[in-house]
């Protein structure tokens, strides 16, 4: 049985793949924060849970700890600060180490792993891996950084059977854009854009990581998947 290790894993996009991953035969490791986290993730047959802060060397060390095969690496960590948050250093800089510094931290961690099940990663981009944004520059940084560190990492360590991707989900109702999903007059011009005309949700990134991990894409790698529902066609 192979297996899959997702960093964020217990909730929203995350916790999407987690459960496409299980129903796809893998046996899963959903990563949360926190035990509140943990414990509001519903039981599902393929699926365990550990604790894990990306930031955190000794947390990275731990939830590896005991996988004695690792197949899959999805790092869906990340966090976003608004309201104008990001343009304080201090909050930027967590950006960054939550979103872009976890992910590497967590692929250096796992590459041994990952190159004896000749495994694969598949990170998380975003719509602002390609666009700027005038509200969240650290998240904006961060997810342009992923795009980047994605690229690098697929030219750097395809020569040991390790492939690396990325999703870039589009706009996708979870909690964290509960707010906007709610709220009509906002919602109006992300739905305008978006030639499907419906919000994203979770199961719809997680059939993409499937194929992505799978011999049906054993010749992609460094590859950057936009989940849009066409924003960026238009």
């Amino acid at each position: 049985m192979k297996t899959a290790l997702v960093t964020g894993g217990t909730r929203g996009i995350g916790e999407g793949i987690a459960r496409a991953l299980a129903l796809a035969g893998y046996r899963v490791t959903a990563c949360g924060l926190t035990d509140e986290e943990i414990g509001g993730f519903r039981p599902q047959d393929g699926i365990t849970t550990r604790k894990l802060d990306v930031t955190n060397d000794a947390s990275v060390a731990a939830a590896l700890a005991g996988i004695d095969r690792l197949d899959l690496l999805v790092n869906c960590a990340g966090i976003i600060q608004r309201a104008g948050k990001e343009f304080e250093i201090d909050a930027f800089r967590l950006t960054l180490e939550v979103n872009l510094v976890g992910t590497m931290r967590m692929c250096v961690a796992a590459k041994s792993a990952l190159a004896a099940a000749e495994g694969s990663i598949v990170n998380t981009a975003s719509m602002l891996t390609f666009q700027g944004s005038p509200f969240v520059p650290g998240y904006a940084a961060s997810k342009g950084g992923i795009g980047q560190l994605t690229k690098s990492l697929a030219a750097a360590w395809a020569a040991e059977n390790i492939r690396v991707n990325a999703i870039a989900p589009g706009w996708i109702a979870t909690e964290l854009t509960r707010p906007l999903v709610e709220d009509a007059e906002r919602a109006a011009p992300i739905l305008a854009r978006t030639p499907m005309n419906r919000w994203g949700v979770p199961d719809d990134l997680g059939g993409v990581v499937v194929f992505l991990a799978s011999d049906a894409a054993r010749f992609m790698t460094g590859a950057i998947l936009p989940v849009d529902g066409g924003f960026l066609a238009v």
